[in-house]
């Protein structure tokens, strides 16, 4: 699956609908300023491999061959909350799920809102849409530029019965710079993670 690739066999009002709500409540907090440039440090990090996360959980996905899967045990976690962890580079991509109860456009409202509200420390925010009908799919990931408490997030949906927001955070200060190799590596995993998910009825 890419980006806005499809097989269109989901509905189209619902489509439709996750399309506007995401652009309309972006675009109503997007930042201006121009993303300043960066340097990278050299971190070697081995070639991508995804084994499937197949559980009890009411979702499934393909993961990084050297990151860890732990149930989250915070205090306001719910069920089928987990945490993929890179122990290596102090990375977890905190994983929370919500099963839509006629509630979808609230969701969206409230985890974009989410994703924004790193705007004060973010040079800029990049959107990725991805779309796939035939595994009734429509997700957002966003890119944060600068030095972000989370330089990415993201939210999928089947738009009928599940919902589930991933979160990139790290155990150390925020520095893109620095951290940017780790940040562009847990990337591909990220995309390849909703590239790879799949709901369960």
């Amino acid at each position: 699956m890419h980006p806005i690739d499809s097989d269109m066999r989901h509905s189209v009002p619902s489509l439709l609908f996750f399309i506007a709500a995401v652009t309309v409540l972006a675009a109503g907090c997007r930042p201006t300023s121009t993303p300043k440039p960066r340097g990278h440090f050299r971190i070697d990090l081995p070639d991508q491999e995804y084994v499937l996360l197949d559980s009890t959980m009411p979702y499934r996905f393909e993961y990084s061959r050297i990151a860890e899967i732990e149930t989250d045990v915070s205090h306001q976690n719910e069920p089928n909350w987990i945490n993929v962890l890179y122990p290596q580079h102090k990375a977890r991509v905190h994983l929370s799920y919500k099963p839509v109860e006629d509630n979808l456009y609230d969701l969206l409202e409230d985890n974009i809102k989410l994703a924004y509200n790193h705007v004060v420390k973010a040079d800029a925010i990049d959107e990725h849409l991805f779309i796939n009908e035939e595994t009734h799919l429509y997700a957002m990931m966003f890119e944060i530029k600068g030095d972000a408490a989370s330089p990415l997030q993201f939210l999928a949906t089947d738009s009928a019965r599940h919902f589930l927001r991933g979160s990139l955070y790290f155990q150390t200060a925020p520095n893109r710079d620095s951290l940017a190799p780790v940040i562009d590596y847990i990337t591909e995993d990220v995309v390849h993670l909703i590239e790879t998910l799949q709901w369960k009825d």
